[in-house]
């Protein structure tokens, strides 16, 4: 009986410990994986054409994202910062990172009624 109470506690703290690292490591990926390297808009334009690397603009997504991109800014701005979206439609945009630890992402920017930037994020397809 001992050995089954020892076994569940055992099992316990293990279930919560594993728990407390993969929510610790979801909530700094974005840092972790695409925050290597501070933006460059001469390499995120050459970057959109190249394909000799998977994750082609990942490393630059996070301080873009966390630095230069700031809440209300014209989508005009954006387009001249960024250049020519993936994707676009009438209140977002994208542009592709690539594959990065085996899956793409893209950066998804939305805008408001005003075209003024409302939030961005890093998703994956």
């Amino acid at each position: 009986m001992k050995l089954i109470n020892w076994a569940s506690i055992a099992l316990a703290a293990f279930t919560v410990l594993l728990t407390i690292v993969f929510f610790t490591w979801w909530a700094m990926k974005d840092s972790v994986v695409f925050g290597s390297e501070k933006f460059d808009q001469t390499k995120w334009m050459q970057a959109a054409a190249t394909i000799e690397t998977e994750c082609k603009r990942g490393d630059m997504a996070y301080d873009l994202q966390q630095h230069i991109l700031g809440k209300g800014a014209p989508r005009e701005a954006i387009n001249v910062l960024l250049g020519r979206p993936s994707y676009e439609d009438a209140h977002s945009i994208e542009y592709d990172l690539g594959k990065c630890m085996h899956v793409y992402h893209g950066l998804l920017i939305y805008f408001d009624e005003n075209n003024r930037l409302a939030n961005s994020r890093i998703s994956s397809h």
